[in-house]
């Protein structure tokens, strides 16, 4: 009779699985991008949760906070998103659409406090998102993720 592994319980129940944050994929590939857009819009804005009013914020609006080098900061991050989506031959429309999005942000965000509080309901790098997740699941629709 064989014996048990060391590590199995006797029990049927698991203790669940941490979740580990992945590291996004490096290829030029559609999938790898969206990974790494999807992962760098969620640390942009909604890398956590302000306990009392429940409200996602990430990095732009925390960035945004200090004054000049947050909002450059943050721009460029966001321009990166652009550029990754020119790269996967996105429209011009689209692409124009999505650098008015960051160019709004920044704009807005670089107004003193007026911005910061912009920074909270504006979120451009989500918007953004939204645009290269509607192609990419058009035009590339093995690049998705099956949630379940």
């Amino acid at each position: 009779m064989d014996k048990p592994p060391f590590n199995a319980s006797p029990s049927p129940a698991r203790r669940p699985e941490r979740l580990r944050p992945e590291l996004p994929g490096l290829g030029n590939d559609p999938a790898s991008v969206r990974q790494r857009v999807e992962m760098l819009e969620r640390v942009l804005e909604r890398s956590f949760q302000i306990p009392v009013i429940r409200r996602d914020v990430g990095l732009d609006a925390i960035a945004g906070m200090v004054p000049v080098l947050g909002d450059v900061l943050t721009a460029v991050m966001g321009a990166y998103v652009v550029w990754e989506a020119r790269n996967l031959g996105l429209p011009k429309w689209k692409l124009w659409r999505m650098g008015a999005n960051v160019a709004f942000d920044t704009a807005m965000g670089a107004v003193p406090l007026v911005g910061d509080a912009f920074d909270f309901f504006f979120r451009s790098n989500t918007k953004n998102l939204k645009i290269l997740r509607k192609h990419l699941d058009k035009h590339h629709p093995a690049s998705g993720v099956i949630e379940g």
